[in-house]
């Protein structure tokens, strides 16, 4: 059953990835959690292509989206989707904003898809099955230590919260090889997969953020873990070796 959706995933992912190269001449902005928080049009466009192609071919699946898509699955599968992962990015033009689409069951996802049309890159992974970028198999970086690490994190668009995010950045800066911030979690945490990042966290991120990309993280071998609760809940992702450093130096508790 893993082919078959990693199959539909996949497929639905290059589609929406095509369809959002078509950038539109003009873009319809709606505010969503803070004035910085946005969503256009093309989202929403996205969305709905994403969710209509997946219930066409599996109309007892479930869905979670981003932008308000919910249905209850009949079939114990539920797809949850990030149609335009990285919208800041996609507005300004700015590269790395993706399309994530992962499936799940009660333990968790099974499959995971980030498609990335801007940098040619699409990664995916099945629960058990490995993890892959364009085609090949792919590895995260273990061990590394923390002096050698190359960082990336973002920061939440509720600016209050900024201020403790600042904090933990600050305990890296003077230790770390450099700090990234990519502006799109699930590429974010597709390249920990790859090799391309060392490590990545990040507080406030939502289930269609890191469904897909942490599944292909766990799947190059990579930890991956959430801290605390709420609005504030910090989700991260390394090789084993640094994730313990980074737990230790940035002081989480799971």
């Amino acid at each position: 059953m893993y082919a078959e959706l990693l199959e539909l995933a996949r497929k639905v992912g290059l589609d929406a990835g095509a369809l959002l190269m078509e950038r539109p001449p003009a873009f319809e902005i709606e505010s969503k959690s803070t004035a910085i928080d946005i969503a256009t049009q093309m989202d929403k466009k996205a969305e709905k292509f994403i969710v209509e192609s997946l219930l066409a071919a599996r109309p007892d699946d479930g869905i979670i989206g981003e932008e308000g898509s919910a249905v209850e699955s009949k079939s114990g599968i539920t797809w949850v989707i990030d149609p335009l992962d990285g919208t800041v990015n996609y507005f300004y033009g700015l590269p790395g904003w993706n399309v994530s689409i992962a499936a799940k069951d009660k333990d968790g996802s099974i499959v995971g898809v980030v498609t990335a049309p801007t940098i040619n890159s699409t990664w995916w992974a099945t629960r058990g099955g490995g993890a892959f970028y364009n085609g090949h198999q792919v590895h995260c970086n273990d061990p590394i230590a923390l002096d050698r690490s190359l960082i990336a994190t973002g920061f939440q668009y509720d600016v209050a919260h900024r201020i403790s995010q600042l904090e933990d950045f600050s305990k890296l800066v003077p230790i770390v090889r450099d700090l990234r911030r990519n502006g799109a979690a699930a590429v974010d945490l597709c390249h920990v997969a790859m090799g391309a990042l060392d490590g990545y966290y990040e507080a406030g991120l939502k289930e269609w953020d890191w469904a897909a990309g942490a599944l292909v993280a766990t799947e190059a071998g990579a930890t991956f873990k959430h801290y605390g609760q709420g609005p504030m809940r910090i989700s991260m992702a390394a090789g084993p070796s640094l994730h313990s450093q980074l737990e230790a130096h940035l002081g989480f508790l799971a």
